[in-house]
């Protein structure tokens, strides 16, 4: 059910921001882009309890860079017709992004009170 509300915010987005579609479609792909890069680096998986903070940080840049750089070409070649739609549409899809990564990641890693159960059951 949320997978379907979200996919018809998606599409009556679109079809309201129709005048200013690439403003649209660029905070779709840019914010994709940042928090999928984002999340790339900061839930990577590394021997060292260390490095949690450095990958937390490398996470937050990446995003930083991806959004700054992504901004800047579509400045420089006047691809974003409406600041506003852009501006939302990254905000939503930012969103979205995320819900979708931690909706992905909770189905693929077990949740711990199965694995409560489960070690529980083999004393």
């Amino acid at each position: 059910m949320k997978l379907f509300v979200i996919a018809i915010i998606s599409i009556l987005a679109g079809v309201a921001s129709a005048e200013h579609f690439h403003s649209f479609i660029l905070g779709l792909s840019i914010s994709t882009l940042a928090v999928g890069g984002c999340y790339w680096f900061a839930f990577r998986t590394t021997r060292f309890p260390e490095l949690v903070l450095l990958l937390l940080f490398l996470g937050m840049f990446a995003k930083l860079i991806i959004t700054v750089t992504g901004i800047a070409l579509s400045v420089s070649a006047d691809l974003i017709t409406s600041p506003f739609i852009f501006a939302m549409s990254y905000l939503f899809f930012s969103m979205v992004a995320t819900y979708m990564w931690f909706s992905y990641r909770q189905k693929k890693t077990p949740h711990w009170t199965s694995l409560n159960s489960r070690f529980a059951n083999q004393m």
